[in-house]
């Protein structure tokens, strides 16, 4: 994979091709949710807001899965929240009763330190994470190094403890070692920290970094397809063939249809009916429902 091949930012959505703004979505249901099983052999999910919120399961997610998984379907879960490490993310799967190895999930913390391997960034040089413990876990397990210097990239994800001290350090690692890259893992302006409310999100981490760098980071991320290469390797499914299921338009839905699969929203996280019916919206995906497990009940199983 070449470098240039990578450097994926967050693209604009008025700028995507007329097809998926001109397409209104279809309200899933007995007879498309039995076309969708039909025409998919991979389903992709999004984790916050559509598998959990916070540390709470949403109701009937675990019927879903084993149904899907009982006709034959790949599963593969996909998420943007990088405060996790992939090993993590499976503990937490299986804390909540959900038989999910790590293989079958992809983080925008493994996509970071995927990034760098694949570019075939410097063992020598250090990476300054201002993120959690899953960023600093997947560079590990790549062979880098988050601690010392020389500083030869800034992976920027979701800190809850974020500071001053730490938007110094990664302005001037940003602007003044050459050729020093500066990766988001993704652009989130919310998430669901907790069952009940919505958190800021990494993508407010990464805006205090532009504003003082004036640089644009390298999106690896939702919407941008950097992880889609890996899935594609390991699944061996083709993308039309792949059902992108999230809770965001700006970056689950986009993903799905930067990538060629089918689409499903589901409404039990960010975005709401009137943000998907507002005229001002151009990311319509295929299908949309109220949550993950009206699959399961319009298929009748």
């Amino acid at each position: 994979m070449e470098q240039g091949s990578m450097e994926t930012t967050n693209p604009n959505p008025s700028s995507m091709s007329g097809v998926a703004a001109a397409s209104a979505a279809e309200l899933l249901c007995c007879a498309n949710a039995r076309a969708l099983l039909d025409s998919v052999d991979a389903f992709l999910f999004d984790c916050d807001g559509v598998i959990w919120k916070g540390d709470k399961l949403i109701d009937g997610v675990p019927q879903t899965l084993d149904m899907l998984r009982s006709k034959g379907k790949k599963l593969v879960f996909v998420t943007n929240n990088s405060t996790k490490s992939r090993i993590q993310y499976a503990n937490k799967f299986q804390s909540l009763g959900l038989s999910v190895n790590q293989d079958e999930i992809f983080s925008s913390s493994f996509a970071a330190a995927m990034y760098l391997k694949v570019n075939q960034f410097p063992p020598h040089k250090k990476v300054y994470v201002i993120g959690g413990e899953g960023i600093v876990q997947e560079l590990q397990l790549a062979g880098f190094t988050a601690l010392g210097g020389p500083v030869g990239a800034v992976v920027v994800g979701l800190d809850p403890d974020i500071n001053y001290y730490k938007l110094q350090y990664a302005t001037l690692c940003i602007r003044e070692n050459p050729g020093c890259l500066f990766i988001a893992t993704n652009r989130d302006s919310v998430g669901h920290m907790t069952d009940l409310q919505e958190w800021p999100g990494a993508g407010c981490m990464v805006a205090a970094v532009c504003g003082s760098t004036e640089q644009e980071p390298i999106v690896v991320g939702k919407p941008s397809t950097f992880m889609m290469d890996f899935l594609l390797q390991k699944f061996n499914v083709s993308t039309s063939r792949m059902c992108m299921v999230g809770d965001r338009l700006d970056t689950d839905i986009l993903f799905g249809q930067n990538a060629g699969c089918k689409t499903l929203l589901v409404l039990s996280g960010v975005t709401t009916q009137s943000t998907l019916d507002d005229p001002s919206n151009s990311i319509k995906p295929d299908y949309y429902t109220n949550k993950v497990s009206d699959i399961h009940s319009f298929l009748g199983e």
